[in-house]
């Protein structure tokens, strides 16, 4: 079933038992402190300077990209949040993305489905989501979120396409202790958030391909519920270290140990995408001069130099959550896009977005001409 054919969730399609992701939701926002404080005056200029500077990057994103997408993004929109409305949105996204294995799993296997629902105990599992959600919704500068027409009939009115997020009090905090100018910083993470924007715009069928493919997975992880607690086990036990063989295992967070050879096949593939696109996002950023963010330079060095002073409970739980794969994947993406670039023009590098069949592996990633042979060919 295509996205545009999945029904949205709804109270009455729900499968309830595996995550109350409402709950999580809901006690997200409770743990998480909301941010600087501001009056509502200066709170509403920062967010019109956010739009102003989202708007403005549209234009940048197209010129360095090449890509035609970014003249017409009216599918999708752009949204100020704060930390709570960031963790409601995805908390929806998940379910949207969970929705389909967890009937699929009901309906086909029944007892199955009763063992997942024991072992994660919904409850129990949305408190642990919410611990999540929260750290997370105080990091996230912006996300875009292409799943978000599918929450519900409402939601497919209002941005068919996604939706794209700038965490307000995040950038906030950020700026003020980086002691960088404040409209260059926003426009410069604009610039890599509506980047994500224009990727989806470009490449239509991404989204369902993503979709398909964590179905998979979430449906390969569901159906071995009765595994999970002897995986669970062997996961927390491997986190300070490595997997058999020299094997990272543990820089994909707890979920990485949890799976199969089927399962992290899945994965590799989608770390290849996500290592696509947070790359090529940041190919933009770094396309930008001085003649558009004159601070550009400070910002770059100070915003790296403050990732290396992450306290040690930080970082252990960026490393629980898989969050120290991500940033390589800015880094290695990065390094992909500008090999093909160099190698072979902008023009033809943006064949990667016609097809699934254009997208890079894990092993091309890491090996730029392999994919140049095998989707471009000789020059």
């Amino acid at each position: 079933m295509s996205a545009a054919q999945r029904p949205p969730v709804t109270p009455e399609t729900e499968a309830p038992g595996i995550v109350r992701w409402d709950l999580a939701a809901s006690a997200a926002a409770r743990l998480t402190p909301p941010g600087p404080r501001m009056s509502a005056r200066a709170m509403q200029a920062a967010v019109a300077s956010l739009r102003r500077h989202a708007e403005a990057s549209v234009d940048h994103v197209h010129r360095i990209t090449g890509l035609e997408a970014a003249r017409d993004l009216r599918d999708s929109t752009v949204l100020v949040v704060d930390r709570a409305g960031w963790s409601k949105a995805n908390a929806q996204a998940f379910e949207v993305l969970m929705e389909p294995a967890v009937e699929a799993l009901r309906r086909r296997r029944p007892e199955q489905f009763g063992a997942a629902a024991t072992a994660l105990g919904g409850t129990a599992t949305a408190m642990e989501m919410a611990a999540v959600l929260g750290f997370l919704s105080a990091k996230v500068l912006g996300q875009y979120d292409p799943y978000a027409g599918l929450v519900s009939a409402v939601a497919a009115q209002r941005h068919p396409g996604g939706r794209l997020m700038l965490v307000a009090p995040n950038i906030l905090t950020v700026e003020r202790e980086l002691n960088v100018e404040p409209e260059d910083f926003r426009l410069w993470v604009c610039l890599h958030e509506q980047t994500h924007r224009v990727q989806f715009a470009a490449a239509p069928w991404l989204r369902e391909h993503m979709i398909e493919q964590i179905n998979e997975l979430a449906d390969s992880l569901m159906g071995h519920a009765e595994t999970l607690g002897a995986r669970l086990t062997e996961a927390v036990r491997s986190l300070p270290g490595r997997g058999s063989a020299g094997e990272p295992k543990a820089s994909l967070g707890v979920v990485g140990l949890l799976m199969g050879r089927r399962e992290r096949e899945v994965l590799s593939h989608l770390t290849a995408v996500m290592s696509l696109l947070e790359g090529h996002a940041n190919f933009v950023m770094d396309g930008v001069d001085a003649s558009v963010v004159p601070s550009v330079k400070t910002i770059r060095r100070r915003f790296e130099r403050r990732s290396e002073l992450q306290g040690s409970l930080d970082r252990f739980i960026r490393r629980l959550l898989g969050m120290d794969a991500k940033m390589r994947q800015y880094s290695d993406g990065q390094q992909f896009v500008s090999t093909v670039v160099e190698a072979v023009g902008l023009e033809r590098f943006n064949r990667i977005w016609e097809a699934p069949e254009h997208l890079p592996t894990e092993a091309e990633i890491h090996a730029p001409e392999r994919w140049i042979e095998r989707v471009l060919g000789p020059a």
